[in-house]
């Protein structure tokens, strides 16, 4: 099914899509910058809005019937969506890999057992897949219904993405590249697993090759102070 199938593409659809827009955002920035100040640092309340947006996403697709397959679950287009992806993949993680050799800053994760290893990458991965599910099949697709695809889209979806890690700084500039292609792999062969896979290795990669003092171990919005 098209973006917007069977969705009314005038004003009012218009002025949904940005309505959906803006209320994930909202979400996201009040998990990133109210929630520990309001209920400190427990896990169970960055839970509680990763599904709040999850839940509003189903909703929103069930409005536009867009099915699993239509928003990139599954294996459809899996093999493309990764040869896209690798493609600025494979160059990507060697600068990152040359900068954290020349810096001194190449490292491995030291996660101890083999059993912190498996959760630890299982969480990742799961982040990445939660991640990639709003930012693409909401965001990016809604982003669609106001300015179709392409560029415009595609800068939005990116712009989004690396607002959303301010204040980290260097962070909010790496990400803005991973926005751009991730975005843009999603209008060419939308799905969902391939982009959390990239999502999950690129961590592994800039966490691998930087320092997490430079990075700030990661942190943005709130928790970065």
């Amino acid at each position: 099914m098209a973006v917007g199938e069977g969705i009314d593409r005038g004003h009012y659809g218009r002025a949904r899509a940005a309505a959906e827009i803006v209320f994930v955002i909202a979400c996201v920035v009040f998990a990133e910058w109210a929630a520990i100040p309001l209920f400190g640092r427990r896990k169970v309340i960055g839970v509680v809005c990763m599904a709040v947006v999850f839940g509003f996403g189903c909703l929103s697709q069930r409005f536009r019937r867009e099915s699993a397959r239509d928003i990139g679950f599954g294996l459809q287009n899996f093999g493309r969506a990764l040869l896209l992806l690798l493609f600025w993949m494979i160059p990507a993680a060697a600068v990152l890999l040359a900068i954290g050799w020349a810096l001194g800053s190449l490292h491995l994760f030291r996660t101890g057992s083999w059993g912190t290893l498996v959760l630890t990458e299982s969480w990742l991965l799961l982040w990445g897949l939660m991640q990639q599910y709003a930012l693409q099949a909401i965001l990016n697709r809604r982003f669609q219904e106001l300015w179709g695809k392409g560029a415009k889209s595609i800068l939005a979806v990116a712009l989004v993405f690396s607002a959303l890690h301010l204040p980290n700084l260097p962070l909010t500039a790496v990400t803005l590249t991973g926005g751009l292609i991730w975005a843009w792999a999603y209008q060419k062969a939308p799905n969902l697993l391939a982009l959390g896979l990239s999502h999950n290795l690129m961590t592994i990669v800039l966490a691998s090759s930087i320092s997490q003092v430079a990075l700030h171990g990661l942190r943005v919005g709130y928790n970065y102070f």
